[in-house]
């Protein structure tokens, strides 16, 4: 009985979200905390990738000139853009579920505290992956507002890229959350970044086009989420639509859900243990 009963138990951490809303006093608290520290945030959280846009974009982009995509010809400045601002939704999605969350989770109790009150588990876990997600998309709204700046792009379709964004945003914060319940210390995420993230950024075609890639590696690209990424946001840069829309927002949609339950499960086995 007692082995059944313990099997019964390991089991159940996978049983479905049970979620309601009070994840929203979870998330307005984070924001209130975050809203004293929003400046020196927003200047760490754009500072890198809009190096890297300088240096790329401008001392690369006057080697190389134009990229074709599609069929036709963009500058190489643009063509980094599109797919940087994807990159940059991804790091800092990452970030706070990871370092930020993991300091609210073990190192503050903050979740223990939160869970005195009337809040379970689920609630919170979904509350920091939204919180991770919306700090993901401050940040790439700051940086395409100082990509207007520089006239990279006026295309009126950029309105649809945030929402897309917002979504990136949610895939990789669901995904860092897993490895977020899986960590004993803050040296464990460099493993997230250094053999996932990093070389994703390499193979999702931010930096060059993905015909540049042996075929082999190409197939395995196609179903990274970055890419994919990369796929809706684009053509949305160059004042065009997306020629696939139904693929991409499906594998990032898995990638979400998955990443969710898989986090909430790890997380729930956490806590129990």
């Amino acid at each position: 009985m007692s082995n059944s009963l313990t099997r019964s138990d390991d089991y159940s951490v996978w049983r479905a979200p049970q979620l309601s809303w009070r994840w929203w006093p979870v998330f307005l608290r984070n924001l209130l905390v975050w809203r004293k520290l929003a400046i020196p945030s927003l200047v760490g959280n754009i500072a890198e990738p809009l190096m890297w846009l300088v240096a790329f974009g401008y001392g690369m982009g006057a080697l190389v000139g134009q990229v074709t995509v599609a069929g036709t010809k963009v500058p190489y400045i643009l063509f980094l853009a599109s797919g940087s601002i994807c990159m940059s939704a991804m790091n800092a999605a990452s970030f706070e579920a990871l370092y930020s969350a993991f300091s609210r989770m073990h190192v503050q109790k903050t979740w223990d505290g939160i869970m005195n009150a009337p809040v379970n588990l689920d609630d919170v876990v979904l509350a920091e992956m939204l919180w991770a997600a919306f700090k993901a998309l401050f940040t790439v709204t700051a940086i395409l507002g100082v990509m207007l700046g520089l006239g990279i792009s006026y295309s009126p379709k950029l309105l649809v890229a945030w929402p897309v964004l917002l979504g990136v945003g949610i895939t990789f914060s669901s995904l860092a959350l897993i490895f977020n319940a899986l960590a004993k210390g803050y040296d464990f995420f460099t493993y997230y970044f250094t053999l996932f993230l990093t070389p994703m950024m390499f193979l999702s075609g931010i930096f060059f086009p993905l015909e540049q890639l042996p075929p082999i590696v190409r197939s395995v690209s196609q179903w990274l989420p970055l890419t994919n990424a990369v796929d809706l946001v684009r053509p949305l840069f160059m004042d065009q639509w997306p020629d696939q829309v139904l693929r991409p927002v499906l594998v990032l949609l898995v990638y979400a859900v998955v990443g969710f339950w898989v986090a909430l499960a790890l997380t729930r086995k956490r806590f129990r243990g």
